[in-house]
């Protein structure tokens, strides 16, 4: 499976970003998918789940601000991102994963940038 994520860039303070991730080579409605984020010297963190089924998650920070969404027709997955604040500069992954009897398999985009400077 290979992902491949856009729509990063420079966005302003209480601005909006939209980032999607392309899936290709495997069968994109068995993937849950997600959006992590990752800053210089951290760990990555879970921003965003849509399971197969389409159910959603947010880690509190993203929450009442970010709407994760997936369209298994066009094999993507959309992050979009509103009242940006400077904390969420960061590089955004695509993360899919899916189980593969007996171990889960994961699959990671090369990530793209956000930054939220005025």
């Amino acid at each position: 499976v290979q992902l491949v994520e856009s729509g990063g860039g420079l966005a302003q303070p209480g601005g909006s970003l939209r980032l999607s991730c392309a899936a290709s080579g495997g069968i994109f409605s068995l993937y849950a998918m997600d959006w992590y984020r990752q800053l210089p010297g951290e760990q990555r963190e879970l921003v965003a789940k849509v399971t197969r089924g389409g159910d959603t998650n947010y880690a509190a920070s993203a929450k009442g601000r970010f709407t994760i969404s997936r369209d298994n027709a066009k094999n993507t997955v959309t992050l979009d991102m509103s009242r940006l604040k400077p904390e969420d500069s960061a590089i955004y992954y695509c993360h899919a994963s899916v189980l593969a009897s007996p171990s889960e398999v994961h699959y990671w985009g090369q990530g793209t940038q956000v930054t939220v400077a005025s």
